[in-house]
């Protein structure tokens, strides 16, 4: 499906023989449409170099894996539907002699209202939240599975490294006045980072063997939680086994580095401490080290996310004003390591 025939499939699509009338938010690489108490979330037909949504058999199978792997932590999603184009109208869901012409995860819709990111814009994200939030994510991290996948620590350069691939979009945009000042930032990070991994790559390895490597959620922010009670942790990475598969720490890292983005450094505090009570992450003092580390790296890939986003921005405006305060976060980290 496309776009535009997304957009009508919300307005007119059927769905348990009832007008969805219903309003399409896109993501980079999904659309979803909320509609009354549902919301019905759809791949795009895209292939990039972390996922492939190409054919219409691994959208489906993709669907399906997204609600298995999601369902470990929530009961929002239900199931997998067929969508059919028959007659000049569109259905979600209903028996046709057709073969659907695309898939939908059909989940709960939940309040826009109760989004963590919204909460953190509005200022009303409180320590109450918190602490139940670490509760909720420890327990999941318990019961997650340990993996024990080979030491690679070329790897785990390469994936801060990936960074340099928007130095021309920094440098281009220093030119025209934005992002002055920021063309050293990410050659002085590559080099500095290879070398504080092969430092710290024994305790590395050796957190790995501990069972701190675990399939857990991959995406954990803010924008991905609804603050009910308990909190709902929802769209989790289905695309990419290697980005869910982390050290924890990794996956708290992003929880933390989010809050900090959103100049709220005593409720990350708070988060990691009060996970701590749950479950302990940080056993050596070289832990807290790589915790640090990895909330660099967590702000590397936003700021090359929104590096991407600048080249084809119609407001590039915001888009450098982000990229910029995910270089400014990641740099901050780096100096505090070397300090």
């Amino acid at each position: 499906m496309n776009r535009k025939e997304v957009e009508i499939l919300a307005k007119e699509g059927i769905f348990k023989g009832k007008a969805l009338k219903g309003k399409v938010i896109e993501t980079h690489i999904s659309w979803v449409i909320l509609s009354g108490k549902y919301a019905f979330k759809i791949k795009k037909p895209l292939q990039l170099n972390f996922l492939d949504f190409s054919t219409l058999s691994l959208r489906e199978a993709y669907c399906q894996r997204e609600v298995e792997l999601n369902r470990r932590f929530t009961g929002i999603y239900f199931k997998v539907l067929p969508i059919h184009y028959s007659n000049g109208s569109w259905l979600i869901g209903e028996e046709s002699e057709r073969n659907p012409v695309e898939f939908a995860v059909w989940m709960r819709r939940l309040a826009s209202g109760k989004k963590m990111d919204y909460l953190l814009k509005k200022d009303k994200v409180t320590q109450a939240h918190i602490l139940s939030l670490a509760k909720e994510v420890a327990h999941f991290h318990q019961r997650a599975e340990p993996l024990y996948p080979p030491f690679d620590l070329k790897g785990l350069k390469d994936t801060f490294n990936d960074i340099e691939s928007i130095q021309e979009v920094v440098e281009a945009f220093s030119s025209q006045g934005q992002l002055r000042d920021f063309q050293e930032i990410i050659p002085k990070s590559v080099e500095w980072s290879d070398s504080f991994l092969e430092k710290h790559a024994k305790r590395l390895e050796e957190r790995m063997g501990e069972g701190f490597i675990r399939d857990v959620h991959g995406d954990l922010h803010s924008g991905n939680i609804f603050l009910y009670e308990p909190p709902i942790l929802f769209d989790c990475i289905e695309f990419h086994d290697a980005f869910r598969q982390v050290d924890i720490l990794y996956e708290l890292a992003f929880m933390c580095m989010d809050l900090e983005a959103y100049e709220q450094k005593s409720l990350s505090d708070l988060f990691l401490m009060a996970y701590q009570g749950h479950l302990k992450v940080l056993l050596k003092k070289e832990d807290l080290a790589l915790f640090i580390y990895f909330k660099g790296l967590r702000a590397n890939i936003r700021a090359k996310v929104h590096g991407i986003a600048l080249k084809q921005a119609k407001s590039p405006k915001e888009s450098a004003r982000q990229l910029q305060k995910y270089l400014q976060l990641m740099n901050g980290y780096m100096e505090v390591l070397k300090s």
